[in-house]
């Protein structure tokens, strides 16, 4: 999952953390987070609907909605 979020927003694999915040930390926009949900449905094979997506703020936040749709 850090892979895929490192090379969707073009950042260092150390920056993301569970507290690093898309927008503040990582510098995405509304597009790079709507490509970036996008590549994470992809590639864990899930769907995250549009009010999901809109509570995630963070990495913490996108790994636990990923787990609980894996289990």
């Amino acid at each position: 999952m850090q892979a895929v979020i490192s090379g969707q927003l073009n950042v260092d694999a150390a920056q993301v953390t569970p507290e690093a915040e898309f927008v503040k930390d990582l510098g995405a926009d509304s597009l790079d987070i709507v490509e970036l949900i996008m590549a994470l449905e992809e590639r864990f094979g899930i769907e995250i609907p549009d009010e999901q997506a809109e509570k995630i703020v963070n990495v913490g936040d996108v790994m636990r909605y990923i787990e609980k749709q894996l289990i």
